[in-house]
C-alpha cells in the first residue's frame, strides 16, 4: 500500500534552480598611506568640568596659533561611579550613604599636524587634576 503525505498540495512549493554565480572581478583598494589623514586624537578628562573647559581653550589656542586643523571638542559621556557605604557599622545597617565621582571627558582631533603643532603641546603646562592622552592616527 501507498502512503500518502498528510500536508496538502496546496502548501508545497518547488524550489527554483539554483543560479549560477558569476565570478566578481576584484578590484584592488586605494591604499590607507594614499588616501590616509594624519590625525593627532587627544582625550582629556577630569573631575572638574571648569578645568576641563579651560585646559580644552588652552590646548586648542596653542593649536589654532600654528594654523592647525581642529575637529572639536566633542563632549563624551560623562562616567559615573557611585560608592555606597554603611552610615553605621553594626547596628544601623539599612542606614546608607551613596557618593560619587564624575569624569567629564572631551576629544579633540587635529588633523594634519605639523612637528611645531606637536611640540607645542608636549610643551604644554596643564592644571593638576587634567589627564590627557594622545594617539597618532
Amino acid at each position: 500500500m501507498a502512503t500518502k503525505s498528510t500536508t496538502p498540495k496546496s502548501t508545497l512549493k518547488a524550489k527554483a534552480p539554483a543560479k549560477a554565480r558569476t565570478p566578481k572581478a576584484v578590484v584592488p583598494k586605494a591604499t590607507k598611506a594614499a588616501s590616509a589623514v594624519a590625525k593627532l586624537r587627544i582625550r582629556v578628562r577630569a573631575y572638574e568640568h571648569k578645568i576641563l573647559d579651560a585646559s580644552v581653550k588652552q590646548i586648542m589656542d596653542t593649536a589654532l596659533r600654528f594654523d592647525a586643523t581642529i575637529l572639536g571638542p566633542i563632549p563624551l559621556p560623562t562616567e559615573i561611579k557611585k560608592y555606597t557605604v554603611n552610615r553605621s557599622a553594626f547596628v544601623y545597617k539599612n542606614a546608607r550613604e551613596q557618593f560619587e565621582m564624575r569624569v567629564h571627558k572631551r576629544l579633540i582631533d587635529i588633523v594634519n599636524p605639523n612637528a611645531k603643532v606637536i611640540e607645542s603641546l608636549t610643551n604644554l603646562s596643564l592644571p593638576s587634576g587634567v589627564n590627557i592622552d594622545v594617539k597618532m592616527l
